[in-house]
């Protein structure tokens, strides 16, 4: 019902999970965040209009359009899928013509995780499992580079967390676990509905 109400509202088709032939044994199929879950990130994780999310894996960006509806952060899809890239694309369109919204506040960037340029601007970062740990501790490496280079406080949000990036997280990095979200009426049923937040 919600992923019905939500995409109406902004405008925008997210749809369900989809896979796609061409994927690698280091990236998982599309599934976008149901809207059930996001409500909970919204109402327990505070975000500042100045702040800076990047989606890893973003699909057809509804994470994006979300938050960026609520909260009018910034935020910047990466997704390796040129499929899903124009649908994010088509998506942005739409919600733009319909909310009137800041368009500059919105981007999308077709390309491998990996390979994206973390920008000094970037200060939040969203992961549902969306690749293997191996390209994980790539893209954690990348951000640490550039808090180097820019130093300041930076997040990463897990939602669904896998054993391999906590593992990583608490013994290989200078992240520390900050907050832990426990998804109300699912978590009970399956703990790993949760969102893990890190920080430096």
């Amino acid at each position: 019902m919600k992923e019905h109400y939500y995409d109406k509202l902004l405008h925008i088709k997210t749809g369900a999970y989809e896979k796609e032939s061409n994927q690698s044994l280091h990236y998982y199929p599309y599934e976008p965040t149901e809207y059930r879950v996001l409500e909970t990130l919204l109402d327990q994780y505070e975000l500042d209009q100045n702040d800076c999310i990047v989606d890893f894996g973003s699909g057809k960006g509804r994470l994006c359009f979300f938050l960026h509806y609520y909260k009018h952060v910034f935020v910047r899809g990466v997704e390796m899928s040129e499929v899903f890239h124009k649908d994010a694309l088509k998506n942005k369109k739409s919600y733009l013509k319909k909310t009137k919204q800041n368009k500059d506040k919105i981007q999308f960037y077709c390309s491998l995780a990996e390979t994206y340029e973390i920008k000094d601007t970037d200060n939040r970062f969203y992961f549902f499992n969306p690749f293997s740990i191996r390209i994980f501790e790539r893209i954690v490496n990348n951000i640490l580079r550039s808090v180097e280079n820019f130093p300041r406080e930076v997040e990463l949000i897990l939602y669904y967390p896998s054993e391999d990036y906590i593992f990583y997280l608490d013994n290989h990095t200078v992240f520390e676990l900050k907050e832990e979200i426990k998804l109300p009426g699912l978590y009970e049923k399956n703990p790993d509905e949760r969102f893990l937040i890190y920080y430096i």
